[in-house]
């Protein structure tokens, strides 16, 4: 839940002016823009900046799954809070959104294991045991050749990674309370009046009573100790999306071995050892790309298959394309009879870090650096956005200093 002090703010006292805002949000990702959205339901005025002209990282370059149910612990708690309000926010902004669900595909006993033990730890109908008629059927498939069952992970949403991001900042600078500028880079911080704080931009000062700086794994570039500090680096992915076919319908979200062992939720299993060892015995090449075989459906019928992962300070630009053609012949695999003509190829980057999972610093007075360092920015960001706005925001505008 969120302090709520208007809904829709309506007073010309409450419209961000040209240069201050009650927050500022640095980015337009979705980490960014959730804060936004959130800052503005809490009868908040927002100025969102981003240095590029729209929105092109990490946000769009994904599956677009919310991965809920594979999270554990506080991103569980994250992920599932977050839920309601990504199918909010779809409905008020635009943009599509589905209760699909996941399947998970096991092919042997000991990945059917993992599952088992996942279901029994989960409360009942989180974690569906399927066999595998219910498995191909979900995959469009009519044989169940080399499927042993799986399991459906029914908390899962998929968003169409392509447009949600655009739609919701459309929605965001088109609030009364809400200003969304582009090509506007953050160059310095400082103070500012009433202690307010100040960022230095290309296009002039703005002042906030509560900054958030979203920009993934560009941390390194405003705060390259405290990226230091956390070991913040670059995960590169490669990703492929395949034209649309007649005769194929994938509603859910579809997950493989490679992503149990991926996910907290499937790694902290007792099977989970075994099905490592299984994978690295009879898929050495998976493993050597570090891949997560999985794949949704966008909207248009188009398929978004992947990936791989690779880890480096700076990445370079090129795609290697027997790493593509690995993921390729996996998820055909998994398609029997389904022809998957590719029509793009790309690399998608993430901040990722050995330390945590998240980056929550406060750098300096009413100036908060917010970073989901783990591939899973999609799946938190609403419920990470709705904790920041109640923890962060709300009592800094609520201050004496800010009064």
């Amino acid at each position: 839940m969120i302090t709520v002090v208007s809904k829709e703010k309506t007073s010309p006292q409450t419209q961000p002016r040209a240069n201050h805002a009650d927050v500022l949000v640095i980015g337009a990702g979705i980490v960014g823009m959730a804060h936004a959205a959130r800052s503005l339901d809490a009868g908040l005025s927002v100025i969102v900046i981003d240095r590029d002209h729209e929105a092109v990282g990490a946000s769009v370059r994904n599956f677009g799954h919310c991965c809920i149910t594979a999270q554990s612990g506080k991103l569980y708690d994250l992920a599932q809070s977050g839920r309601p309000l990504w199918l909010d926010y779809a409905e008020r902004a635009g943009f599509w959104a589905v209760e699909s669900g996941a399947v998970v595909v096991a092919t042997t006993e000991t990945e059917l294991q993992v599952l088992r033990e996942l279901s029994a730890r989960r409360v009942t109908g989180q974690v569906e045991m399927l066999n595998a008629q219910d498995v191909a059927e979900q995959l469009g498939r009519e044989s169940t050749e080399g499927i042993l069952g799986g399991a459906f992970l029914r908390d899962d949403l998929r968003v169409d990674p392509r447009t949600t991001v655009a739609k919701l900042a459309q929605w965001v600078d088109a609030h009364v309370a809400g200003s969304v500028q582009f090509n506007t880079s953050a160059l310095g911080f400082g103070a500012g009046k009433q202690r307010r704080a100040s960022v230095h931009t290309n296009r002039g000062s703005f002042e906030a009573d509560q900054v958030f700086i979203c920009v993934g794994h560009d941390v390194d570039y405003l705060f390259p100790q405290i990226a230091q500090d956390h070991q913040i680096t670059r995960c590169a992915l490669q990703m492929l999306r395949a034209e649309a076919s007649e005769d194929l319908e994938v509603k859910p979200a579809v997950l493989t071995a490679t992503s149990m062992l991926r996910y907290e939720a499937f790694t902290e299993v007792p099977a989970a050892q075994a099905l490592q060892a299984e994978v690295l015995a009879e898929h050495p090449e998976l493993l050597s790309i570090q891949a997560n075989v999985m794949f949704t459906q966008r909207p248009d019928g188009t398929l978004l298959m992947g990936d791989s992962h690779s880890y480096a300070a700076t990445q370079a630009p090129f795609l290697k394309e027997s790493t593509s053609e690995t993921l390729h012949s996996a998820i055909a695999g998994y398609l029997q009879g389904t022809e998957l003509k590719v029509i793009e190829r790309w690399q998608g980057i993430y901040a990722s870090s050995a330390v945590a999972p998240l980056l929550i610093r406060n750098v300096a007075d009413a100036i908060t650096v917010v970073s989901v360092t783990a591939g899973v920015g999609m799946t938190l960001s609403f419920g990470l956005a709705n904790k920041n706005v109640n923890e962060i925001a709300i009592p800094a505008i609520a201050s004496p200093i800010n009064a």
